[in-house]
């Protein structure tokens, strides 16, 4: 039996105030750093890295300084579930915007539930500019607020939207929602009738970020009493939120102890 042909609106891209979102790179985050991308200058001269890769597993992600002007440093990284929406592909770079700098190496990098964080040593090679603090960075940060929302730059490949959607086989449905950074012990999940809640709020806040960022959001159901009729099971892992509505008939799924959103 194949999965039913419905196709569930995304109406979170809709604003639901004037001003827009708060973050136009996730229509679902309401507080703490915004944009996909973040190149800074730390006081001790190095660059802090944060690309948002949600999906991508944590022994996923490949890096490497550019080995011929060393300016930047070069990432890409894969999505392993399907069943999300399809195979993500990622693949940016980040670094110096700038001729008096070079980029010496990878101090550190770590890529934590869905977020790649790395600290980049850099050095002056233009006598000329030595006594110059330096802040030219790329890719210029974008993180703002507004009415739309932004495509990941470094998405080649797969869905755009930070929410995918459909129905199952059994009669129930499935959701994905990116929440970059988010793990699970940060989520709290609700459901009313025809309709499931959720909000996330990142308890441990990396050293070099601002703040940590909150997720409030939800998904609708396309048919009455789906969701109070049956039982939602969800889990959260390389920073996307993952939400089944299990039909009674897919309740061995979960009596036999495997997840129904694996």
């Amino acid at each position: 039996m194949g999965e039913p042909k419905v196709e569930f609106r995304d109406m979170s891209r809709i604003p639901k105030v004037r001003e827009g979102f708060y973050a136009t790179n996730n229509q679902f985050q309401k507080a703490g750093p915004k944009g996909f991308v973040q190149v800074k200058v730390l006081e001790n001269d190095n660059l802090y890295v944060r690309v948002d890769l949600p999906g991508v597993p944590d022994d996923a992600v490949h890096h490497r300084v550019d080995a011929v002007r060393q300016k930047v440093v070069f990432f890409s990284g894969e999505t392993l579930n399907p069943k999300e929406g399809g195979i993500r592909e990622y693949s940016g770079t980040a670094g110096l915007g700038c001729d008096c700098c070079e980029i010496t190496g990878v101090v550190d990098a770590k890529m934590k539930d869905g977020v790649l964080r790395m600290i980049l040593s850099r050095v002056k090679v233009n006598k000329d500019q030595h006594n110059n603090k330096c802040t030219l960075t790329v890719p210029p940060f974008t993180g703002q607020s507004g009415i739309r929302l932004e495509d990941h730059p470094c998405l080649v490949n797969g869905r755009k939207g930070a929410l995918f959607g459909k129905a199952t086989a059994g009669g129930g449905a499935f959701f994905a929602v990116d929440l970059p950074g988010v793990s699970p012990d940060d989520v709290e999940v609700s459901a009313n009738e025809n309709e499931i809640r959720f909000r996330a709020e990142i308890k441990n806040v990396y050293e070099h970020d601002e703040s940590s960022r909150t997720y409030l959001g939800s998904v609708q159901s396309p048919f009455p009493s789906l969701i109070s009729n049956n039982t939602i099971a969800w889990d959260a892992e390389f920073g996307v939120l993952r939400i089944a509505v299990v039909t009674p008939g897919d309740m061995t799924i979960i009596n036999n102890k495997r997840s129904p959103i694996e």
